[in-house]
């Protein structure tokens, strides 16, 4: 497996399982409209091809990413490279979901490297009951409605 450049988000939140870019991705209206109420924008800016791609092709909130604009800075590709990690960004980072998530995934891409991440980023993300594909922070499956915690 190659690793799309436009989903390694430099703070560790793979791309290819948040729900801005699956609801985009796939033209899931339903899911946008959901998604909207949580980020308190329309359902129409609900729409990202990854952190990496171009500016007018990301999501507006990680158009103003902390991590984005301090990894260009210090010249790495992303956090998993930075000695000063964890920083005041993970620690002020507004969803306890992607704090969590980044505090597990920054020392896996450390210890890991990129393809391994990413291979077990995708694998992660699916319902251990039914295989369903599920985005980072779903608390209950699509498919069979089991509650899941893959975060």
């Amino acid at each position: 497996m190659t690793a799309k450049r436009e989903w390694l988000s430099p703070c560790g939140l793979y791309c290819g399982v948040c729900g801005i870019l699956i609801a985009h991705r796939d033209g899931n209206l339903k899911f946008k409209e959901r998604l909207s109420t949580v980020y308190n924008v329309p359902p129409e800016e609900i729409r990202c091809e990854g952190c990496n791609a171009e500016e007018d092709r990301v999501f507006l909130y990680c158009r103003v990413c902390p991590f984005k604009s301090c990894t260009r800075e210090r010249g790495y590709e992303g956090c998993h490279q930075c000695p000063d990690w964890p920083c005041e960004h993970v620690e002020g980072f507004i969803m306890p979901v992607g704090r969590k998530v980044m505090l597990r995934a920054i020392p896996q891409w450390r210890e890991w490297g990129t393809e391994r991440w990413v291979e077990e980023e995708e694998r992660r993300y699916h319902c251990p009951d039914c295989g369903n594909t599920l985005f980072r922070g779903a608390k209950r499956c699509n498919r069979c409605g089991n509650s899941v915690d893959v975060d």
